[in-house]
Formats: structure tokens, sequence, C-alpha cells
């Protein structure tokens, strides 16, 4: 996708969302092309210059190694996550290994680590236990026309959000509203707050019953707390916000 010199962001489904910068960066964010609502084949992703997994959870890693070792991304990671990938992919020195707080300068766009509230592990068939592949996290991304975008991950709700708000100034915040594994519609609510950001695209939701949150409802927990001119993108997947 041209963003056209504007920025893009497109969902195609559970967590999985393209981002096209203005200087046509083309950023993939937790890549499970194969969700059962997403309009896009893994196998038809022919470009990524910066990959990012919020965490280890197979609905989040998702297609990012296949889409990875055709394409060739830059790819910061939890440390914990990169040790791992350097034995399983075939391009280990492209990975950066990273940690909360940090900040990395790659593709001409400024990438920083979150905090995030989940878990974080897979299951190894081969060991018969959990594969530990570190801690959860968010991003910011800086672009080049110096616009952030905030990719909360997995999380509930957390009050160092308002950190991240005060510290990053995103401009937009990515968030799960689906409930049971992540926040529902009620903390995404308060999480806007926390953040100040003016305009949310809500994802982890719809993909299967019980993640039962929707944009109508976040809508609704907004204009409680008297942020009714929040805009909610309430994209269906597979379709594009363009600023």
């Amino acid at each position: 996708m041209d963003s056209g010199g504007a920025t893009a962001i497109t969902w195609y489904g559970h967590a999985c969302v393209e981002l096209v910068t203005p200087g046509g960066m083309t950023v993939l964010f937790d890549p499970w092309f194969a969700n059962p609502a997403s309009p896009r084949a893994p196998e038809t992703v022919d470009r990524c210059d910066l990959m990012l997994v919020s965490h280890g959870h197979a609905d989040h890693m998702g297609n990012a190694i296949p889409i990875a070792s055709r394409t060739r991304p830059a790819w910061p990671a939890m440390h914990e996550m990169t040790l791992w990938l350097s034995s399983v992919y075939a391009a280990p020195d492209d990975l950066i290994g990273m940690n909360k707080g940090g900040t990395v300068e790659t593709c001409g766009l400024r990438v920083t680590m979150t905090s995030a509230d989940h878990s974080a592990g897979d299951w190894d068939n081969d060991a018969g236990m959990p594969r530990y592949l570190g801690e959860p996290a968010g991003f910011v991304v800086e672009l080049e026309d110096g616009s952030r975008i905030y990719f909360a991950g997995d999380t509930n709700v957390f009050g160092d959000m308002r950190l991240i708000g005060e510290l990053y100034r995103p401009d937009i915040a990515i968030l799960p509203i689906g409930g049971h594994y992540t926040m529902g519609p009620r903390e995404a609510a308060l999480a806007v707050d926390l953040l100040g950001v003016r305009e949310v695209l809500p994802i982890h939701y719809g993909t299967f019953p019980i993640l039962a949150g929707t944009p109508g409802q976040l809508l609704d927990e907004l204009a409680d707390r008297s942020l009714g001119d929040v805009v909610v993108h309430a994209l269906q997947p597979g379709q594009t916000i363009r600023r």
C-alpha cells in the first residue's frame, strides 16, 4: 500500500494492524493475517520494513516469522523473544533486542517499548512445557512527520498509561476492547482518559464470540466520562484510516 505521503492504518481483524508511514515505510503489528476475520491471506504480504510483535501468544506472533523471512524487516522485540527468535529465524542479525522504556531508531522511525498488563508465553510441543518469551509490551512509534502511534498490545488498563501519555503524547491509540483476555470497553474508556488521546482504533474484538466488546459500547463508556468528542475509528477488517 502507498500512503500517498499521509499516514495509513489498516486493521486486518483481531490485533493485526498495518501502518504505512508518510515516508512510505510499512510497519506490521501482531501480524496474524490468518485470523478468522482477516480479508487478506498471509501469503500475499510482500512488504514489511518494521515488524513489531507485542508478545508471544500465537494469535499475535501469528504469521510474523514467514512474513519476516520473505521481507527482511528490522525487528525490535522483547529481549527474551529475540533470544528464542535467534534460534528459529533465518535472519537473526535483523533482530533488535530491547526492553520497556527503551527507544530504538530504525527505518527513519523511533520505536519505544512500553509496559502492558497481560501474559506472554506459548506452548512448546517439543519440550512439553510452556515457552517463556519475555513479558508483554506495547509500542509507541514516532513517524517521520513527528506524529506518534500507540499500539497497546494485549493489556488491561493500568495507571501508568498516564505516564505513557505524558512522556510520549500519542496522537492515536490502538487499544483492545474485546474483554475476557484483555480490557473491555469500560476499561478502554479509562485508558483513553489516562492517555489523553483524541482518536482511538479499537482492536481485539469480534474475532471469536468470547471477545464481545464493541465500538458502540466504547462510545457509550467514553460519553459517560464526558469524552464523547473522542473519535472512535470503528473499522471493518481490511478498512483503512488515512490521517
